[in-house]
């Protein structure tokens, strides 16, 4: 199990480093000659689950555009980094996380939200049922297990903490562990860790086993939002522009698809997805599915889902000079759902 203070600034700093390298190479990856624009997505997948893109991919609603799937991912911040250094088209992180890359220069976009928290889908921080854990002061001391650090969980974790009127060096004595999403609530159960940040499909599964309680949820501290966008480099959106556009066009018609059909037809859907593409998968996590948590039609971006998180990044320390406006950092340009249109 990995634990640190400060992962994001490291990751942050590798990447920065990397895209220098990358980045003269990758500039001729993305375009056939000519100035045809590329018709292939490469991208990095999880494990027993279906992204918003395979989805979408699925259904029809990328047009003539194909994904090529490179591997999988267990945490957002490499996922962008991955995109950042040329690696991969597209990645998919927390927003904080795309704040602090792109504050350190790298040129990535947002263009359409993908995860969020609702009434249905959303993060919890659970503990087992006779842990003596129920408020912020409690879990001084404390580990607490999450996909990766530097994103979603540890901002919300060390907002609540903030809330709860701990002090920088009382929260700096929380322990932080990353460790794979599959593995988390196993760590809890065998008390490897006291807390476990638990979402979607796999938070649903947890608790469906039992003998776990909530301590709190991301929706109960910030209400409904969207939490994480997928990225582009600035290069390839601009070299490729249309394929751009029809990503972003089908995902949030695969975002307003799965908000409008029946449950039921939603995960029968993903099961399919998952064993059509043959990579040795166990599909019972896409049973628990719920909803994406997406928060606008088509998975539209808002200035609050950035701007939470630049105020949270500034207050830790954690941008050096001024803050980034959110309209610098992601587009609505390219989502037909900005307008009223792409039903």
């Amino acid at each position: 199990m990995a634990s640190s203070r400060h992962p994001l600034r490291r990751t942050v700093a590798a990447a920065v480093a990397l895209l220098a390298l990358a980045t003269s190479a990758a500039c001729g990856t993305d375009a056939a000659a000519g100035g045809r624009q590329t018709t292939e997505l490469r991208y990095q997948g999880s494990v027993g689950q279906v992204t918003l893109p395979e989805l979408a991919a699925d259904l029809g609603y990328l047009g003539d555009v194909k994904l090529k799937w490179i591997g999988n991912v267990t945490g957002g911040p490499q996922d962008i980094q991955a995109t950042a250094t040329g690696q991969s088209d597209f990645g998919g992180a927390f927003n904080g996380a795309i704040v602090k890359l792109a504050a350190a220069n790298a040129p990535i976009t947002a263009v359409v939200s993908y995860y969020g928290s609702d009434a249905q889908t959303f993060q919890g921080y659970y503990v087992l049922n006779d842990s003596p854990i129920r408020s912020p002061r409690d879990l001084i001391g404390k580990k607490v297990g999450m996909n990766t650090l530097g994103a979603h969980a540890e901002a919300v974790l060390k907002t609540w903490l903030v809330k709860g009127g701990l002090s920088a060096a009382e929260i700096a004595k929380v322990e932080l562990v990353a460790l794979p999403p599959v593995n988390i609530e196993q760590s809890l159960r065998q008390q490897q860790i006291d807390v476990a940040v638990l979402g979607g499909v796999i938070r649903d599964k947890a608790v469906a086993n039992g003998g776990i309680r909530t301590v709190f949820t991301d929706y109960e501290l910030l209400g409904a939002f969207s939490g994480g966008s997928y990225v582009f480099r600035d290069d390839f959106i601009k070299r490729n522009p249309q394929t751009v556009k029809a990503f972003v066009t089908g995902v949030g018609k695969a975002i307003e698809w799965a908000r409008t059909q029946p449950r039921e037809t939603v995960v029968g859907r993903l099961e399919s997805i998952i064993a059509k593409r043959g990579r040795n998968e166990d599909p019972s996590l896409v049973r628990y599915w719920k909803s994406t948590g997406v928060a606008g039609k088509g998975g539209v971006i808002s200035d609050r889902e950035f701007a939470t998180w630049i105020d949270w990044l500034a207050d830790a320390g954690e941008l050096k000079g001024g803050k980034p406006k959110p309209s610098d950092l992601y587009t609505n340009e390219f989502n037909p759902f900005a307008s009223g249109g792409g039903a």
